[in-house]
């Protein structure tokens, strides 16, 4: 009975002590005969295959790794089989990612551009930290810190590096100012500054107001309150919103806009995803222009955002689209910070229009497919022959009145306007690739600036430079810089060529407004749009 005892004790110590050694064992056997072609090394099921694998490789490879980038290359990877959106950001990227949805980064408040290897002050932002310390338009930012950077071919991100930085700190510039030799030093405290995203808001003509949104970011809707606010006090009926080249950005944002236009109970769009159960969002008929008629812009690099604002106001028969078919991105991602200060923006939803369609395109050939889509656009002929698009019938959809729209990819304008190419010549592809006019424009700007700086609109600018020989001085620059004049192609490209130039021109003084009004006279989408405005005012 004793005897029987003392097995029963011991026998399961001598157990489980001989499971421990033979694991050791076989751990040491496993690494002595595999060389010779035994046994592999086990991995044991206590951990997932992909942690089980780099623990592996980790404790037995024959080398030091570095885990944590050989992870940065595997995960890339691992999304690569995914939907094109979903996307891992690095943390030493993540800041400058999350900049543009923002609203804001921390730097000294100046637009600059690079000319002959000087960094040149275009403009300084109102209340900025630039201005506030007294720099000028046309000042030359020779040396940062007591480091010269003139004349050595530094570009354009290195210049921002060095600029920005974090809120409350110390930049010291080094100014050139002309006609002064000597340099002029500013120490810089840097602040908050706005990256707008309304890039231009005017009034066309008595009731025709145009706004253009470049991105959806956390300070759009404000901005575009007041830029509303502004054109709605200059007796705005009509507006033109133009979402051409805005790729997105955040959904709540676009549905804000459109709540802005739309009555009470009218569907904006809803979401829809895997785990994620139908979410509807409509407008609550709190919208300050319920009654403002509303043309909205798009083409083939509107995307995301642009295409649920499209989307519901076309649904809706809220107002009319005007342009070329958008980009098809109808995917919902939402941004998880991981532990290292990285994130993952994943895809959780597909969204949909208020009559149903999901314009998002197809993307199961792969992502090298997905992006080559539009060149094959271009290819087919879609950017100049609407009946070159091809509509699937099965996925046909009807608006809130009964009118036809697909889905399938992007939304398609109910006026669809073909790319001009009427003027394009090789002569003016050389001059826009060598960047000539951009180049010229500085320049006139830099040496007329007393006589320009005084003018406060896109039309007195116009009005100034129509009185000057401008083409003939550009032609003998362009030639000048190695861009040989084409007589009968210059005939062609003339006009635009000389629009170009005063928008240039007026932008070095006033921004974008200078920039556009004198732009729209030649932007064919732009005057479709406004014929389209003046029929609505009858």
């Amino acid at each position: 009975m004793q005897s029987n005892t003392r097995k029963q004790i011991y026998m399961p110590l001598l157990f489980g002590v001989l499971v421990v050694i033979g694991f050791f064992i076989g751990r040491l056997g496993v690494g002595g005969t595999n060389a010779g072609g035994g046994n592999p090394l086990m991995i044991y099921p206590q951990t997932n295959k992909l942690d089980a694998i780099m623990n592996l490789i980790e404790e037995e490879y024959v080398d030091t790794i570095d885990r944590m980038g050989i992870e940065e290359k595997i995960i890339p990877q691992i999304l690569k089989d995914l939907d094109p959106h979903t996307v891992y950001i690095p943390a030493k990227d993540l800041n400058q990612v999350n900049e543009e949805l923002q609203g804001s980064f921390g730097g000294i408040g100046v637009q600059f551009t690079m000319q002959n290897d000087t960094v040149m002050v275009i403009q300084v932002i109102p209340g900025g930290p630039s201005e506030k310390v007294g720099l000028l338009p046309g000042d030359r930012i020779v040396a940062v810190d007591d480091s010269i950077i003139a004349g050595k071919k530094i570009s354009t991100t290195d210049v921002m590096k060095q600029l920005k930085g974090e809120l409350g700190t110390e930049v010291k510039v080094g100014i050139l100012r002309r006609p002064n030799k000597d340099l002029i030093d500013y120490t810089i405290t840097r602040g908050s500054i706005p990256i707008y995203s309304v890039e231009v808001s005017y009034m066309i003509d008595e009731t025709t107001g145009y706004i253009k949104v470049d991105k959806f970011a956390q300070n759009t809707y404000q901005e575009f309150l007041t830029a509303l606010a502004k054109l709605k006090a200059n007796n705005c009926k009509e507006l033109i919103i133009d979402f051409r080249g805005n790729s997105g950005g955040l959904l709540d944002v676009a549905i804000n806009l459109c709540n802005e236009f739309l009555p009470a109970k009218d569907l904006i769009v809803y979401t829809e995803g895997k785990a994620r159960k139908r979410q509807n969002v409509a407008a609550n008929g709190a919208g300050t222009s319920q009654d403002t008629k509303v043309i909205v812009l798009i083409d083939e690099y509107s995307a995301s955002a642009s295409e649920i604002f499209a989307g519901a106001i076309q649904d809706n028969d809220r107002g009319l689209i005007v342009g070329r078919r958008s980009f098809g991105k109808g995917l919902v991602q939402q941004q998880i910070p991981l532990p290292d200060g990285s994130a993952l923006r994943l895809t959780v939803a597909r969204y949909h229009t208020p009559s149903g369609r999901c314009i998002q395109k197809p993307y199961e050939n792969g992502t090298d497919d997905y992006y080559a889509d539009l060149m094959n656009r271009y290819s087919h002929g879609e950017f100049y022959n609407v009946d070159s698009i091809k509509f699937d019938d099965d996925l046909k959809y009807t608006t809130k009145e009964g009118r036809t729209v697909y889905g399938g990819g992007g939304i398609m304008p109910d006026v669809f306007v073909p790319q001009d190419t009427t003027m394009i010549t090789n002569y003016f592809v050389d001059l826009r690739v060598n960047g000539i006019m951009y180049r010229y424009a500085l320049e006139y700007t830099d040496n007329h600036r007393k006589e320009l700086e005084n003018l406060t609109s896109a039309k007195a600018i116009e009005q100034h430079l129509n009185n000057k020989d401008l083409l003939k001085d550009f032609l003998s620059y362009a030639k000048d810089k190695g861009v040989a004049f084409n007589a009968k192609q210059y005939q062609i490209s003339k006009e635009l060529i000389e629009m170009e130039l005063k928008a240039y021109i007026a932008r070095n003084i006033i921004d974008n407004e200078g920039f556009y009004p004198i732009l729209h006279q030649i932007d064919d989408v732009f005057q479709k749009a406004l014929e389209e405005a003046k029929k609505m005012k009858n």
